[in-house]
């Protein structure tokens, strides 16, 4: 079995995906990995939307236009709940950052069994609120397309060196 640190260095933005179908223990193992990601005094504001129909793929594929995207087998759509996200005395909500934990927890979870994963934010995010008919409390936050990656190279990461991020006190 891979360190996580190996998961972590292995883990890419995946853009080009096989005609291949996620099995659906793979599927079962990604969900329980997001369900068991942390969040802000455990209010879990989240919905994840597992998009493989037809008709669901077609509304992602509207909402982001690339053909590499298109390629995926699967996305999950990840959303925050805004009704249920805590925030802090500052006033500063903290859902959008819970949603971000449970999808990195899916990222890394797909590397782990043999799937590429991409972070896709730039998208039509209030065409996506149409089409999928989210309530007013609802914004999809990222798409994240999963599939069996159409190569098998992970690209060089560019990284800051450490003495560039890393302070101590």
């Amino acid at each position: 079995m891979d360190s996580l640190l190996d998961v972590i260095r292995n883990r890419y933005s995946c853009r080009g995906y096989l005609d291949k179908p996620v099995e659906e223990e793979k599927i079962a193992y990604l969900k329980e990995c997001m369900r068991m990601a942390p969040s802000a005094v455990n209010r879990q504001p989240w919905k994840f939307r597992i998009v493989r129909s037809q008709e669901g793929r077609e509304k992602l594929q509207s909402c982001y236009s690339r053909s590499w995207f298109n390629e995926a087998p699967l996305y999950v759509l990840a959303s925050v709940l805004h009704e249920q996200e805590w925030v802090r005395t500052d006033s500063k909500p903290h859902g959008n950052i819970d949603v971000a934990i449970a999808v990195e927890h899916l990222c890394l979870a797909a590397t782990e069994q043999g799937l590429g994963s991409c972070w896709v934010c730039n998208f039509d995010a209030q065409r996506c609120h149409e089409l999928f008919q989210m309530p007013d409390a609802e914004e999809p936050v990222v798409i994240i397309p999963i599939g069996y990656a159409s190569s098998t190279e992970v690209p060089p990461k560019m990284r800051k060196v450490s003495q560039e991020v890393f302070f101590e006190e």
